[in-house]
């Protein structure tokens, strides 16, 4: 966790595609980071190949064989990531676009105190075993488990070697147990929202392709029926006189007067207060 810290303090990023090409840049770091990550994944050396053959042998002589293998998946899955997949991608491989920031003394010396304990436990266990609160003697240095813990992460490592160009960060978004909430809720949005907008928009639009040809004829009522009123019109004049405007339309000819639309509101809102003032 320290030396992803370090790694969020010096570039600002934390996913696996925006990162490499670090180690030449933090080699003390780098170090620091892999003692930690030996020792999680049960590497021999280091406090954590101690303190996992004490579990799994305890696990062994109660019989329970599942957790026996549990332990095992568990330790092949963190020594696959956190010991090869992270630090391949983060500390090697081409350098990305990034400005780095100088890293805190306090921050490094917080790794180093940490991978001394881990070294120092794993080299002498006898010191873990006299915190523990009952009497202890296991002896993790034995050849079979020695052999088992170097099958166990040799065959880890050949597979990550010549799988490593598919095992790549990819740029997206990994869901997990938030699936189940993400999920729903893009359906919910889609059925409650984007769903009810479109109804919406398809009625408005419909509304509004209904409504075009009464806005054209009350626009110009003359357009539609130009035939009959050109004629109507023609009657106003005297035989063989001229007609001044026999196809156009004058809208202030048929257009109410400001006054007129101002009565029809005021008589509107007249009848509107006398029957409010009736049904109170």
């Amino acid at each position: 966790f320290m030396g992803a810290g370090v790694v969020l303090h010096a570039t600002a990023r934390s996913k696996l595609t925006e990162l490499g090409g670090l180690g030449r840049f933090m080699p003390w770091t780098v170090a620091l980071y892999l003692v930690g990550a030996f020792s999680i994944s049960g590497f021999p050396l280091f406090s954590g190949f101690v303190s996992k053959a004490v579990t799994v042998d305890a696990a062994a002589k109660l019989g329970r064989d599942g957790v026996v293998l549990l332990l095992h998946l568990a330790s092949i899955g963190t020594f696959l990531s956190t010991t090869l997949k992270l630090p391949y991608f983060t500390w090697w491989g081409p350098r990305r676009a990034y400005e780095l920031v100088p890293i805190p003394w306090n921050m490094t010396a917080g790794m180093a105190l940490a991978a001394g304990l881990n070294i120092f436990l794993g080299v002498y266990p006898q010191a873990l075993y006299a915190i523990l609160p009952y009497p202890l003697d296991y002896h993790p240095y034995t050849h079979s488990h020695l052999v088992k813990s170097a099958q166990l992460l040799g065959f880890t490592f050949l597979a990550f070697w010549l799988l490593r160009s598919r095992m790549g960060g990819k740029p997206r978004i990994t869901l997990d147990t938030d699936w189940l909430y993400r999920r729903p809720a893009g359906l919910a949005y889609r059925l409650t929202v984007v769903t009810v907008d479109r109804l919406f928009g398809g009625v408005e639009a419909l509304v509004l392709r209904m409504a075009e040809p009464l806005r054209a004829l009350l626009a110009n009522p003359h357009k539609p029926a130009g035939g009959l009123l050109r004629t109507i019109a023609r009657l106003d004049f005297p035989i063989g006189g001229a007609d001044p405007e026999p196809a156009c339309f004058d809208v202030s000819r048929y257009r109410f007067s400001t006054g007129g639309v101002l009565f029809v509101l005021l008589l509107v809102f007249a009848l509107l207060l006398a029957g409010a003032l009736l049904v109170a």
